[in-house]
């Protein structure tokens, strides 16, 4: 229920990305200095939150099948998004786009609150990254802001569908655990180097543009040794 609750955050961030598009598209600057901020956050929480539990937990087995799910979830929906055609199968690849950030949120919310609450930091960022970008792209779509606003909030159920299907995690045998970090390590892993950056790198580039991503990395860490341990 906890989990369930603190989704309400990363869809509030959702709302406001899209709200912020709608009415004022984004420079490149400030659409790149964000990407490479969530970014770095993401990738901290990844090395920090996910990665420890995965080597506690998991066996060699377990972080090969759990990473090669993980890896084949992700390609399977960039291959997706290749095939879907016409206006409505951007609202799709981002429903799933925003279902597997809950599951990761819920396996995080598992593995507990201090890992939950700072993966929730880290893709609170990438999804109002997402809000921005989804919103501007929505408008040939929906044409109207209303119309985009309301399916930005209808892909955000989303989110505690997937935290539903995570949360089990903390249930489950060691084995299936490690399993399920290793998935949501490769799931952070890919939206950091595949998403993020690659989209930042199409933008005019700079060296304050650049410093986000430590900036965000940094960030994490002063947050995480500030939270105390579970």
């Amino acid at each position: 229920m906890t989990a369930l609750i603190f989704m309400l955050v990363p869809w509030f961030a959702l709302a406001v990305g899209g709200l912020i598009a709608m009415f004022r598209a984004p420079s490149d600057t400030f659409s790149a200095s964000t990407q490479h901020l969530a970014a770095g956050v993401v990738f901290a929480a990844a090395a920090t939150e996910v990665l420890p539990d995965l080597t506690h937990q998991g066996s060699t087995a377990a972080i090969l099948i759990g990473g090669g799910l993980g890896l084949a979830t992700m390609f399977g929906i960039k291959q997706l998004g290749k095939y879907l055609k016409g206006g409505w199968s951007l609202i799709i690849l981002i429903a799933i786009d925003i279902l597997v950030d809950g599951v990761v949120l819920g396996i995080g919310f598992a593995a507990g609150a201090r890992q939950g609450l700072l993966l929730l930091v880290a893709l609170t960022l990438e999804i109002f990254f997402l809000g921005l970008t989804a919103a501007e792209e929505l408008k040939e779509t929906l044409k109207t802001p209303l119309k985009v606003f309301l399916g930005l909030l209808l892909c955000g159920l989303l989110l505690p569908l997937g935290s539903l299907l995570g949360a089990p995690v903390h249930t489950l045998p060691p084995f299936y655990q490690g399993i399920a970090f290793a998935f949501a390590l490769i799931a952070l892993l890919y939206l950091v180097t595949e998403e993020l950056l690659v989209e930042a790198h199409e933008k005019p580039d700079s060296p304050f543009i650049t410093s986000m991503f430590f900036v965000g990395f940094l960030g994490l860490l002063a947050l995480e040794s500030a939270v105390p341990a579970s």
